[in-house]
């Protein structure tokens, strides 16, 4: 089964979305940062979309080795996603020695319940991405985004390959960063992957004296409704 997810930061992200029809939403703030935690007024408004929604749960940029007040934060935005009526929540944990935290992901898996769990980019940053797959597989993940430990998913295909192939159709490999359209059909044709995760912006204009106030930067961006069209056109192809 083919899948698009966008990832969003703001309501215009949201009705690209519904308008290009994105099969999935990831939602967030901070998008610049990689992605945070998204405001309860923002994850309510998005709870009223026609498909699912997944809720980022970072507290904060940086690394992904959480302390103990920051996991508690993160139960209490899982809640908060929960009771928005979204379908899922995005996350994950690392221990300084860049392997997964068990115990921090079960805390939270626990809290998660029912929802659609997505272990985040983490496992690009780890020593043995491959225990690690093993490792969510057994804590009841869905699905997991990666670039194959790569900036880009061009640069990690291979990696992307071999974690697809270890899966044996036992949770489901999501490739994102740096993907573009003309990537999806090689993605596919190397790796088997038919689930891929765009941000799908463009470079967005804020005029004086927004910016010189310090109201915005200069690195705004909004969510290109015909880009995500685009995407869904050259997904559709790989079923032909």
């Amino acid at each position: 089964m083919t899948l698009l997810e966008i990832c969003v930061d703001n309501a215009q992200g949201l009705q690209a979305c519904l308008e290009g029809g994105a099969d999935r939403i990831e939602l967030c703030s901070s998008l610049t940062l990689g992605g945070l935690t998204p405001s309860l007024g923002l994850m309510q408004l998005a709870a009223n979309s026609n498909v699912p929604v997944f809720a980022m749960i970072r507290p904060r940029a940086g690394d992904f080795c959480f302390s103990d007040n920051e996991l508690a934060i993160m139960c209490d935005d899982i809640a908060a996603a929960a009771a928005s009526g979204l379908a899922g929540v995005v996350l994950g944990v690392a221990n300084d020695y860049q392997a997964l935290n068990i115990k921090a992901l079960k805390k939270l898996g626990d809290a998660a319940g029912g929802m659609g769990k997505t272990l985040h980019r983490v496992i690009d940053t780890l020593i043995n991405p491959h225990r690690a797959l093993d490792q969510i597989i057994d804590l009841g993940f869905d699905q997991v985004l990666t670039s194959g430990g790569k900036p880009s998913v061009e640069q990690g295909l291979d990696m992307l390959a071999s974690l697809h192939d270890q899966t044996q159709g036992r949770i489901d490999i999501m490739a994102g960063a740096g993907l573009t359209p003309s990537l999806v059909s090689k993605i596919h044709r190397h790796t088997s992957i038919e689930m891929f995760h765009a941000s799908c912006r463009r470079p967005k204009q804020i005029g004086e004296p927004f910016a010189s106030l310090g109201f915005a930067t200069p690195d705004l961006f909004e969510t290109d409704v015909n880009l995500i069209r685009e995407y869904q056109r050259v997904i559709a192809e790989l079923s032909n």
